[in-house]
């Protein structure tokens, strides 16, 4: 039996298919998602049980990266690849809090995704939506919507955050993709990236584990990188202090109370400028 979203099904989505941003609804406790893609959360938490935190991480990290990058650059267009399903303080909510004026073109190909992006259409004049894929650079930077509310000739806020590892193909290629729109990024233009992440150490079993039921569930994907890896995709940026770091140690919100789990030690994340 299916779980039912608050939301009609929209037309060509299978619930008996697994996707992606709904999988990831399911992680950070999301209502917009199937019994097939809760099944992946379950297989992961099976060996790995606060495999959840990772999710979280990730979206806590693009939250104050998205804060930072619109209270202190003074750049007010965003570009967010891979954007999922819109749940609690999405980027459009965060820029705009801060800057009223900031644009937001979210990117995905997800027709649930889609769906959601149509409705944040009617209620925001400053969001938009494009649907694409976005690990073809071209087709991003060709795309009407994007050219029409992002002007490429002007420095812009580029997010790639937790996509990479869902690349389906030859392990170098991201890294590849990724050099692709750095290159094609203005000078001044700032980027938001965070991967799944071997650390080499105590915690590559945590890694491996959860690498191994990602690729064994439905959904098929979720690659682990090591450190030089990440590294490959940061190429021709200037970081940010502190750099490539664990998300929960890039800027956190306050003092560190307690200690991190296995998981939190699997999610790397930077921020850098093109100069």
């Amino acid at each position: 039996m299916t779980h039912a979203p608050d939301y009609p099904v929209p037309a060509g989505v299978d619930p008996t298919q697994v996707s992606i941003a709904r999988v990831y609804d399911a992680f950070l406790n999301g209502k917009d998602n199937f019994e097939v893609d809760r099944q992946v959360l379950k297989m992961v938490r099976g060996k790995v049980p606060e495999a959840q935190d990772m999710a979280t991480e990730n979206r806590t990290f693009l939250i104050r990266a998205v804060r930072f990058l619109a209270s202190q650059t003074g750049i007010s267009q965003f570009l967010d690849c891979g954007s999922g399903l819109p749940t609690s303080e999405n980027v459009h909510q965060v820029a705009q809090r801060i800057n009223p004026e900031a644009r937001v073109v979210y990117i995905d190909n997800d027709p649930v995704v889609l769906a959601h992006g149509r409705a944040l259409l009617e209620e925001n004049d400053r969001t938009h939506f494009a649907s694409a894929d976005i690990f073809k650079p071209r087709e991003i930077l060709e795309n009407d919507v994007v050219r029409k509310h992002i002007n490429l000739n002007e420095p812009l806020i580029f997010l790639q955050v937790g996509t990479f590892q869902l690349y389906d193909g030859p392990r170098d290629e991201p890294a590849k993709i990724m050099q692709e729109y750095i290159k094609a990024l203005p000078s001044g233009s700032y980027v938001a990236f965070s991967h799944f992440f071997d650390p080499e150490n105590e915690h590559t079993e945590t890694a491996r584990k959860m690498e191994e039921q990602f690729l064994a569930s439905p959904m098929g994907r979720g690659t682990f990188r090591t450190r030089a890896e990440c590294e490959e995709f940061l190429e021709g940026l200037e970081l940010i202090e502190p750099g490539l770091v664990l998300c929960a140690d890039w800027w956190p919100d306050g003092p560190r109370l307690k200690p991190l789990n296995s998981v939190q030690h699997c999610f790397i994340c930077a921020v850098g400028r093109k100069p």
